[in-house]
C-alpha cells in the first residue's frame, strides 16, 4: 500500500515544468508585443481599438459624452442613416499568397535562427478560398453593434418600425447585413429589441453597388487612380525610403535572411498577419514578436499613405466620386422632414447600409473630416506623427458613420425644429463648420450647398476627351 502513495521521483516533473514556464514566458512576451502594436494596424484594426470599453463589455454604450443626446422631452430622433463597414474579415487571396511566400522562405532555411524557426513551425491555416470573407468574429461585430444601436435609439429600433437594408454585392457585406439583422432580437428582461415579425420588407437587403461601391462606377477614378501605377507614387517612394529601409533591414536580421529576399510588401504582410491573428482569432501571434512600436508606426504610415492617396485627400476624385452617396443621404433626410411636416409616418425611419472602408473614407473626406494642414507624403513621416488622418482610428473593421435627424417640438424658430448629429464609431463627431456636435439641419445643408448642388457624379467621373490618365488632372 505504501508504494501507492509514494511521492514523485526527483526530477520527474522538472522538464515539463520548465517547458510550461517557457511557454508562459513566450505567451506573455507575445501579449506585450501585441498590445504595443494593436493601435497601429490601420484598416486592419479591430473595432475594439477605437472603443476600448467593449473589451470588458461588448454591449456597453461606453462612458457618457457631454451633449450626447438632445433633450428627449423637446427633441426626438426622426430618422437614422447608418453607413457600416463590414465586420472583421479574413485576409484576401492576394495577402494569403504573399504570406505563403514568406512562410515558405522561412521553412526553406537549412539552419534557421530562433525567430525564423518559430515562425516556420507556425500553422499556416489561412487558405486562398477564404479570400476576404466575413470571419465569425465579423458576424459577432455586427450582432453586437445592432444591439448597442437598438439600446441607444430604442424609439427608432422598435419592432413596429420599418428597416431598410442596403449592401454592396460583396459577400462579406451581405453577411454583415444578415448578422446585423440577427442582432436585432428583443428580450423583455434585458430591454433589447425583440425578433422582427414585420414580414418580407424587413428581411430583404437591396444590393446597390452604385451607392456602396461608387468608386467602381467612376471611370475617372478607375482609370486615373485605381489602374494608374503612378498614382501611388508617394506610397512607392516611402517603401524605398529610409524609414522602411531600417524596418526591412531589422526584420531581415531578426529572421537571419538576406535583405534581398525580403521587400516592403512581405514585411507588411507579416505585420498584417499579426493584426489578423488578433482580430480574427483573438490570438497574440508569434508574428507580432518581429516588430516593436517604432516599426509599427512606420508600417501604419505606409498603410495610411495608401489610404490617403487612393481613398482620401490625395486626389479630388477620390472624395468627389462619393457625392452620389452624400446626396442620397440628404435626399432621405429631406423626405423625412417633408413627411414630418405633413404629419405622416416616416417611410424610412432607419436606413442601414453595409459597405467598405472604401465607402466611408471618401465620404468623410468629401465632408472635410480628418484633414491635415499638409498632405501625407513619402518624405514628411516625422512631421505627420500627430496627424489627424489615421485610418485605424477612422475606419477599423465594423466602423460606422451615423446620421441622426431630430424633430424638436418646442423649437423657438422653424430653423430649430430639425437638427442633426453625426456619430463615427458610436462617438459624436463635431461638425467642421461649427465644431459643435449638434447642427441645425438648415445650417448643415447650407454648409454643404456646393456639394449638394454642383457635384454631379456623371460629370465628376467622366474622363476627358484626350483620355489622359495623368494624375495632373486630378
Amino acid at each position: 500500500m505504501a508504494s501507492c502513495f509514494r511521492g514523485p521521483l526527483p526530477g520527474r516533473h522538472s522538464l515539463p515544468l520548465f517547458l510550461l514556464l517557457l511557454r508562459v514566458s513566450l505567451a506573455q512576451e507575445r501579449a506585450v508585443a501585441t498590445s504595443l502594436l494593436s493601435g497601429y494596424f490601420g484598416t486592419k484594426s479591430r473595432y475594439e481599438e477605437v472603443n476600448q470599453h467593449l473589451l470588458q463589455d461588448p454591449l456597453s454604450l461606453g462612458p457618457p459624452e457631454p451633449g450626447y443626446l438632445l433633450p428627449s422631452a423637446a427633441c426626438a430622433p426622426l430618422q437614422l442613416r447608418a453607413l457600416i463597414r463590414h465586420g472583421t474579415r479574413f485576409p484576401t487571396e492576394k495577402q494569403i499568397r504573399k504570406l505563403g511566400q514568406l512562410h515558405r522562405l522561412l521553412r526553406s532555411q537549412e539552419r534557421p535562427c530562433a525567430a525564423a524557426q518559430q515562425l516556420a513551425h507556425w500553422d499556416m491555416w489561412y487558405q486562398p478560398d477564404m479570400d476576404g470573407k466575413l470571419a465569425p468574429k465579423g458576424r459577432l461585430d455586427m450582432e453586437q453593434l445592432a444591439q448597442r444601436l437598438a439600446a441607444r435609439f430604442p424609439g427608432l429600433f422598435s419592432p413596429q418600425r420599418r428597416f431598410a437594408f442596403t449592401s454592396s454585392s460583396k459577400h462579406r457585406c451581405m453577411e454583415s447585413s444578415a448578422a446585423f439583422r440577427k442582432g436585432l432580437v428583443w428580450d423583455a428582461e434585458t430591454e433589447l429589441p425583440p425578433p422582427h415579425t414585420q414580414g418580407e420588407e424587413n428581411e430583404e437587403t437591396e444590393i446597390n453597388d452604385k451607392l456602396m461601391r461608387f468608386f467602381d462606377h467612376c471611370e475617372k477614378f478607375v482609370t486615373c487612380v485605381e489602374e494608374n501605377a503612378t498614382a501611388m507614387y508617394e506610397v512607392d517612394a516611402f517603401k524605398q525610403g529610409p524609414e522602411m529601409k531600417r524596418v526591412l533591414e531589422k526584420i531581415a536580421a531578426t529572421l537571419c535572411v538576406p535583405v534581398r529576399d525580403l521587400n516592403a510588401d512581405l514585411v507588411q504582410v507579416a505585420f498584417f498577419t499579426c493584426s489578423f491573428e488578433l482580430a480574427v482569432k483573438n490570438v497574440n501571434s508569434s508574428w507580432c514578436l518581429l516588430f516593436n512600436e517604432e516599426d509599427a508606426k512606420v508600417l501604419e504610415y505606409l498603410n495610411d499613405l495608401k489610404q490617403y492617396w487612393k481613398r482620401g485627400y490625395g486626389y479630388d476624385i477620390n472624395s468627389r466620386s462619393s457625392c452620389i452617396l452624400f446626396q442620397d443621404i440628404f435626399k432621405h433626410l429631406d423626405e423625412a422632414i417633408a413627411e414630418s411636416k405633413r404629419s405622416v409616418p416616416i417611410s424610412s425611419p432607419v436606413i442601414l447600409q453595409f459597405g467598405h472602408a472604401e465607402t466611408l473614407q471618401p465620404l468623410l473626406a468629401l465632408m472635410g473630416f480628418f484633414k491635415d494642414e499638409e498632405p501625407l507624403t513619402a518624405n514628411n513621416y516625422k512631421k505627420q506623427m500627430h496627424r489627424k488622418f489615421r485610418s485605424g482610428h477612422i475606419v477599423p473593421y465594423a466602423s460606422n458613420l451615423i446620421f441622426v435627424l431630430y424633430h424638436c417640438d418646442q423649437a423657438k424658430t422653424p430653423e430649430e425644429e430639425y437638427q442633426v448629429q453625426i456619430l463615427l464609431n458610436e462617438k459624436l463627431l463635431p461638425f467642421p463648420h461649427s465644431e459643435e456636435t449638434v447642427s441645425l439641419y438648415t445650417d448643415l445643408k447650407n454648409y454643404y450647398k456646393d456639394i449638394l448642388q454642383n457635384c454631379h457624379f456623371s460629370e465628376e467621373c467622366e474622363l476627358s476627351k484626350t483620355n489622359n490618365t495623368s494624375t495632373d488632372e486630378l
